[in-house]
């Protein structure tokens, strides 16, 4: 074999990963990371701080993911929750920002110690799938209407998104909605709707933030956060590595994702965790024919992460000048696959359907009592309705009385 081949070789055995990390960073940050600004928005966050949330969630997602990566040789993806941001969105508006720092390290902690302790498969079976799907599906409905409703105020705009992604999902489903972010900022250019003259490339600068305690954040939004990441991020992105062939044990993803997202909590990151969907284009054959030559793209993608985090004051600031309707739409749209993979987990066993599909309608009314969010409230009663429905205890308190009335 001649030496051009052999070099050739040797370049596609990197190029194809490395193109491959770039794309799944590039899906992330132009698909659910809107969720991030709008939930920023929601909080009243200055563009300093919007920033040092960008900064400290980037560069957490780089370097928990070129680590494990490099660790282990497999291509391990971290991501930001995309659930929990979505969940952040309504849980902000009634939460100081310093609670809420306060409760992504108690959620952060919770991740730490449930790696380390090696009970991560344990827990997971704690919490029914279908009421953990009810809940995340009841969190994000809104999201998905709000996708819509765009129509009422902006219907040019928001129609035109809603038939470029059908037509983009009809063609290339994975990048549809890279692609109406991409039409809609090219349809808000042609309108003069938006104007990024005072756009500036800068370096972004961490602001610490002195986290404050309360029981209100501590159930409202630490417990719900932990749970929607457990349930909504590290299940499927673990069953995304299974998938694929790698074996890497979910305990120590879970102890350095807590690690990281403890360590850059007080600087606005509200968790961080191994990547589900956009770990796909990189644990797949997309990525390279080899399954041992993937590892590449976590490294890869790893350093794109950093490379956007740098630049976080610059990537606020152009997100920042988008039109609500358009941030609501692409949002929504971008959402809708989630909404409805939870959907059909929480309905499709016909033992929890009922109590799945309490868990999702008192999650989506938004319950507000005693000062705690509805996230807790609807997996409270979900639980309940879960326990009366199909728990086992209640069963053999049912035999048991059955059994003595028919001894009478």
């Amino acid at each position: 074999m001649s030496t051009s081949v052999v070099n050739k070789n040797k370049l596609t055995d990197y190029w194809n990963p490395v193109i491959a990390g770039l794309v799944s960073v590039l899906v992330n940050y132009g698909g659910t990371f809107i969720l991030v600004f709008q939930a920023a928005h929601i909080a009243g966050l200055s563009p300093e701080l919007t920033a040092s949330w960008v900064w400290s969630i980037s560069i957490g997602v780089g370097i928990t993911g070129i680590v494990l990566s490099w660790r282990y040789r497999e291509p391990i993806i971290t991501a930001w929750s995309t659930p929990a941001a979505a969940f952040l969105v309504v849980a902000l508006a009634s939460t100081p920002y310093e609670q809420a720092v306060g409760a992504y390290l108690i959620s952060a902690l919770a991740f730490l110690i449930l790696g380390l302790s090696g009970y991560f498969e344990k827990v997971i079976r704690l919490i029914p799938s279908s009421i953990a799907s009810g809940l995340l599906a009841g969190i994000l409905l809104q999201f998905g209407i709000n996708a819509f409703s765009g129509m009422t105020l902006e219907p040019v705009l928001a129609a035109c998104l809603i038939v470029a992604y059908l037509l983009l999902k009809r063609v290339t489903a994975r990048y549809a909605v890279v692609g109406i972010l991409a039409l809609g900022l090219i349809l808000l250019l042609l309108q003069n709707r938006v104007d990024f003259s005072g756009v500036e490339l800068q370096f972004a600068v961490p602001i610490f933030t002195t986290p404050s305690f309360s029981w209100h954040a501590l159930l409202s939004v630490a417990l719900p956060l932990f749970l929607i990441t457990l349930t909504g991020q590290y299940m499927p992105g673990m069953l995304v590595l299974r998938n694929d062939g790698f074996k890497t044990s979910a305990n120590p993803i879970v102890a350095l994702t807590g690690l990281g997202s403890l360590l850059m909590a007080p600087f606005g990151s509200h968790a961080f965790n191994i990547a589900a969907i956009t770990a796909a284009i990189c644990t797949g054959k997309e990525a390279h024919e080899e399954p041992s030559k993937r590892w590449v793209a976590g490294i890869a993608a790893g350093v794109f992460y950093i490379v956007v985090g740098l630049f976080g004051v610059t990537l606020a600031s152009v997100f920042m000048a988008l039109p609500s309707a358009f941030i609501t739409t692409l949002a929504g749209l971008a959402l809708l696959g989630t909404i409805g993979g939870s959907l059909t987990n929480a309905l499709s066993d016909s033992r929890t359907r009922e109590a799945a599909l309490i868990t999702f309608l008192a999650s989506a009314s938004n319950i507000q009592l005693f000062g705690i969010g509805g996230a807790f409230w609807g997996l409270l009663i979900g639980l309940i309705a879960y326990a009366v429905l199909n728990g086992r205890v209640l069963n053999l308190v049912y035999k048991a009385v059955t059994v003595q009335s028919h001894k009478k």
